[in-house]
């Protein structure tokens, strides 16, 4: 069985939907899996290679749409085209819902017999086009209020015949110390500041607060950055640390895969609402997920997750230091927690 996973973007999204690659496997154990995604998280995907997905299809409809008609993009979208269309597919399922992931699914070619699958319905708070429903052969109604990972698994489940397993297996906990390159020590904890939504973000003062109460115990903080902005809020979070002596780190800027291998080697994770903490929950990293609105249901740690490793924390404006600190110790195993109270 030949299988095409679309799922284009944004980060998280495609981390959450991670684990249906694991499902379709546990499932159809000699499935052949691919994966059409946007170029800038396909180093995300690279790891799996060999491990669960043949091969990582990168496309660009972002930087595409912007200049449609320059010879540049005419000559990429063709080269695109081609690589896609060299295999056919038994199944595509498209589990963005978008009318750019209906349009690769459509152009992808179905082996005889094969079919396209989508949603057929919108889940609260998420994206839906009507197109994704047009393109596809079987259009599959799901429960309204899903949870982001529980919606792409039992999408994918229900197109290809298998019940997912309870408890997600995103895969990447298997390969994210193979670049043996980390730079973090397990006494680092990283925080994860940066967002793409200025509301989502977390005051710089309440991260050198909670710093300061991880500094105590001995952790060093790490701080990751994706753009200058971002790197301008992780030196200022180092500065407040950094008063007598160096108790933060700023990460260089770095792929993310490499990323990703940095973060499977910290101690723990504390962030907003981002791609980069979401990959903290697939590494089943000790994490704390902030949240300024009342949509972690939708998108933080699962209740399994939650009720033993990882955290989500909500109020508004934003939570507090102390709710942070207090659901950070929850996370912790008991030695640790009491040994950093």
């Amino acid at each position: 069985m030949k299988v095409l996973i679309v799922k284009l973007s944004s980060l998280g999204d495609v981390v959450h939907t991670l684990p249906v690659v694991r499902d379709i496997l546990a499932a159809h154990p000699g499935a052949q899996i691919d994966w059409v995604v946007e170029k800038a998280f396909a180093p995300l995907l690279s790891p799996l290679l060999g491990r669960g997905l043949q091969r990582v299809i990168p496309c660009e409809l972002r930087r595409w749409r912007k200049a449609p008609f320059s010879a540049a993009t005419r000559t990429a979208w063709r080269a695109f085209r081609r690589e896609l269309q060299s295999q056919s597919y038994d199944a595509v399922i498209d589990l963005q819902g978008l009318a750019k992931s209906a349009l690769v699914a459509w152009l992808a070619r179905l082996a005889p017999g094969g079919r396209r699958y989508a949603m057929a319905n919108q889940t609260e708070g998420s994206g839906y086009e009507a197109p994704t429903r047009w393109v596809a052969d079987v259009a599959i109604d799901l429960p309204p209020h899903s949870h982001a990972v529980l919606r792409g698994r039992a999408l994918a489940g229900r197109a290809l015949g298998y019940t997912p397993a309870p408890r997600p297996d995103y895969g990447l906990n298997r390969v994210a110390d193979r670049t043996g390159t980390a730079q973090a020590a397990p006494e680092m904890i990283a925080f994860v500041h940066g967002s793409s939504r200025a509301d989502k973000l977390w005051p710089v003062e309440n991260w050198v607060a909670l710093g300061r109460q991880l500094n105590a115990p001995g952790y060093l903080i790490a701080l990751p950055h994706g753009s200058d902005a971002e790197l301008a809020i992780s030196q200022a979070i180092a500065e407040g640390l950094n008063t007598s002596e160096n108790k933060a780190v700023v990460l260089p800027r770095m792929a993310l895969d490499e990323l990703t291998a940095q973060l499977a080697q910290c101690a723990g994770v504390i962030g907003v609402d981002s791609g980069l903490s979401h990959i903290a929950v697939a590494l089943d990293l000790p994490h704390v997920q902030i949240y300024n609105f009342d949509t972690a249901w939708r998108t933080g740690p699962l209740p399994d997750e939650a009720s033993a490793r990882q955290r989500s924390v909500f109020a508004q404006p934003c939570p507090t230091v102390a709710q942070v600190w207090q659901a950070w110790l929850a996370c912790r195993p008991p030695e640790t927690a009491q040994g950093a109270a």
